[in-house]
């Protein structure tokens, strides 16, 4: 008691930021030696130096399925359902270990199969069963088996789709080039601006995942405009870094959600999902 009382009355003094000093040094100090222990343990384990793939927190992934939830207005024991079913999915995270090892490009990514927020992709592409969704960034093609593996389950259920993705480097999407994910693919290799402009078949789901400066996000929103189906949902993976969806989303009248995931065991902050509907 005579201590605290003591610290009470120092904490009323001008010797209070003194007198808290060393308590603050050993938080941060305790924070900043627990995120170079995983950064190290990263840097000898990982072989990625983009797009990086981790796990997400357990209360990441329960906020997670509640932002789909409440965009899709689904249950969310129906989205969990959806977590399940794709990371429970053997033939499609086989196929990724498999191609992933034999890649040109190995050197640079895991081959543990690791999904993150995309699991979101997935629940949202199940729940809403788009006829066509169209993804800008493609990369190796994970997010696109991704979204492939919901569509070809739609399908199943009697709810046919197709994923057209787009992306400027012609090796990209080497993930997505095996059956059956494949067969709902439509790779696109050019400027997604003028990819976009060429779309012929009005469009469920959008998702911007290419270029993320601000004026390029900007334009794919602007172009993917008069392509939307009516009911049509816009994602952008940019959402932590820009506030470009939702100043598009209040400009055209429509709703605006964002969602930010906390990796596990990962020295990345993390990105997120934005949606407008």
């Amino acid at each position: 008691m005579p201590g605290t009382n003591l610290r009470r009355a120092v904490a009323r003094t001008p010797l209070a930021p003194v007198a808290a000093f060393p308590t603050r040094l050993a938080r941060v100090g305790r924070y900043n030696a627990k995120l170079l222990g995983v950064s190290a343990r990263w840097l000898f384990t990982s072989r990625e130096h983009h797009n990086y793939t981790y796990d997400l927190t357990r209360l990441s992934r329960l906020h997670l399925a509640w932002f789909v939830s409440v965009v899709c207005d689904v249950p969310v024991e129906r989205v969990r359902e959806y977590f399940h079913e794709l990371e429970s999915d053997h033939e499609l995270r086989t196929h990724i270990e498999t191609t992933t090892a034999r890649a040109a490009r190995r050197g640079l990514a895991d081959r543990t199969v690791r999904y993150a927020r995309r699991i979101g992709w997935y629940a949202i592409v199940r729940a809403k069963k788009p006829g066509h969704v169209v993804e800008t960034g493609v990369d190796k093609g994970l997010g696109t088996c991704v979204l492939a593996a919901a569509l070809l389950r739609n399908a199943a259920e009697g709810h046919p789709g197709r994923v057209t993705s787009l992306d400027i480097n012609p090796a990209a999407g080497y993930l997505a080039q095996a059956e059956p994910w494949s067969t709902v693919v439509d790779l696109v290799i050019g400027n997604s601006i003028g990819s976009i402009a060429a779309l012929s078949q009005p469009v469920d789901i959008f998702l911007h995942d290419s270029d993320h400066s601000v004026e390029h996000e900007r334009r794919e929103f602007e172009a993917i405009g008069p392509k939307l189906a009516e009911g049509a949902l816009l994602l952008t993976d940019n959402v932590t870094k820009t506030d470009v969806l939702a100043r598009y989303a209040e400009q055209t009248g429509r709703r605006f959600l964002a969602y930010r995931e906390q990796p596990a065991r990962h020295w990345f902050p993390g990105d997120g999902i934005g949606v407008a509907w």
